[in-house]
């Protein structure tokens, strides 16, 4: 099984295509007796041409509110009502879990469709009982002609809610804030904290229908869950009361990763319950000797390679720094002349000197050859690289984020150009020595729980 492998759990009861269960009568009558009529959509026009339900014209208990959440403003925030923080919140999706799938047509009305009749009341219960209702949703919306379009559907649900008083968070761009990534949750616990209100997490869940079943089309609303340590249900689950579905999670996850020893292993409790893999056991430096720093000497030239997001800065500062090594970088000389010429001046002034570059191939290798005689080739893959390349943009503790320099996100562009182009250093090149850096994760509590989350902005 590779890193990227698919995680199967128990299988139960299977489930059907989103639209299929969308349309299936069957599930309406196992939840609510004998067949109903066909539901009826709730547009925001009536044939007139006039616009009951439109809130620039009516008493909507919904508003947005500005300016949207994030440095981009990407996140989007709506209240219906006056939420109350409680330390209890039943959170949801929306498209495919409270209403049915829909794709706007252009110069259209808004409309929607409950996912089953019985949404509105659950959600009036689950109120009543004092959970805080909040609906967490992920929308591909590529023009702000899209958002704003959008955006005028969620007054017409909530006037059919508007004793229900809800938080809505939208991610319009694939950021930190996209599922499963918990930028929104995040936002939800700092705005229920400014009350005082701690989520109790054992007594919260999340119902979404991107479960990972076989015909869903993802399974970003349960890794969200597994992120944030909260119990879910697909909406058959909970709404209509069916079994548990079979399920995997595909993608990258650190439980696949080997440990050197010294790090705690990932236990399944620690990967949301992600089934481990073996866990290998692998030397931090290979080989082990001889010692990293040589007794002292003539300055010497350490050239690592690798992927970048593998760790390379850090294992220079934990490791070369503290014995006086400069460290040349082309992300701060921005060219590799300026970086061929900070090492020879380095050298002249008697100190020794870490290349701290991708050096992806032996002809970019061939500018240190003859300076560098020890080579560092930090090992791992590009999903490790990728997910790496996520965490310490989006998903860092905040005192960590505040106390470096601000990340922007690698393209992953960059990481299949690496790929494309990489060649496994040799001593054959001139080095007198190559040695392999396993990556092991580097951090306290709980900058090890939100690099063990499941991070991704794309994909399944």
């Amino acid at each position: 099984m590779s890193s990227s492998s698919q995680v199967r759990v128990s299988p139960l009861a299977p489930a059907t295509k989103k639209r299929a269960h969308d349309a299936s009568a069957a599930d309406d009558a196992s939840a609510s007796g004998p067949p109903r009529k066909a539901q009826k959509l709730f547009p925001i026009f009536n044939k007139q041409g006039q616009s009951p339900t439109d809130p620039a014209s009516s008493s909507s208990t919904f508003r947005w509110l500005s300016p949207a959440l994030g440095s981009k403003r990407s996140c989007l925030h709506g209240v219906n009502g006056d939420p109350k923080p409680s330390s209890r919140v039943a959170a949801f999706d929306l498209d495919g879990c409270l209403i049915k799938s829909s794709f706007p047509k252009k110069g259209a009305p808004p409309t929607f469709e409950w996912w089953r009749p019985v949404v509105p009341k659950k959600l009036k219960e689950l109120h009543e009982q004092g959970y805080a209702i909040v609906i967490i949703t992920n929308q591909a919306l590529r023009t702000q002609s899209l958002i704003n379009d959008w955006k005028k559907k969620i007054p017409l649900i909530a006037n059919v809610l508007s004793d229900v008083p809800f938080h809505l968070f939208a991610a319009t761009e694939k950021d930190g804030y996209r599922k499963p990534i918990p930028g929104m949750w995040y936002e939800l616990e700092r705005i229920f904290a400014q009350d005082g209100v701690h989520i109790d997490l054992a007594n919260s869940f999340f119902v979404g229908d991107a479960a990972g079943r076989p015909n869903d089309h993802s399974s970003t609303d349960r890794k969200l869950a597994l992120n944030i340590g909260i119990p879910f249900y697909t909406p058959e689950e909970y709404f209509l009361g069916l079994p548990k579905a079979q399920y995997i999670l595909p993608g990258f996850h650190v439980s696949s990763l080997p440990t050197d020893g010294r790090s705690p292993s990932i236990s399944q409790s620690q990967t949301c319950r992600v089934l481990d893999l073996a866990q290998l056991v692998v030397p931090r430096i290979e080989p082990v000797e001889p010692p990293l720093l040589p007794a002292p000497s003539s300055p010497e030239v350490v050239l690592f390679v690798g992927y970048p997001a593998l760790g390379k800065s850090s294992f220079f500062r934990s490791h070369f720094e503290p014995a006086g090594y400069v460290h040349v970088n082309q992300d701060t000389l921005k060219t590799r002349d300026k970086c061929v010429k900070a090492t020879e001046q380095a050298l002249k002034e008697g100190k020794s000197v870490v290349v701290d570059n991708t050096n992806r191939d032996k002809t970019t290798r061939e500018h240190y050859v003859n300076l560098a005689k020890r080579c560092l080739y930090f090992v791992g893959t590009l999903e490790l690289a990728w997910h790496n390349n996520l965490y310490r943009v989006f998903n860092l503790p905040p005192a960590k984020a505040d106390s470096e320099a601000k990340r922007t996100l690698l393209p992953y562009s960059a990481l299949t150009g690496f790929r494309a182009d990489f060649e496994e250093p040799s001593v054959d090149e001139g080095f007198a020595e190559v040695r392999k850096v396993n990556f092991v994760f580097e951090g306290g509590e709980e900058e090890r729980r939100r690099w063990s989350m499941w991070l991704q902005i794309d994909g399944k």
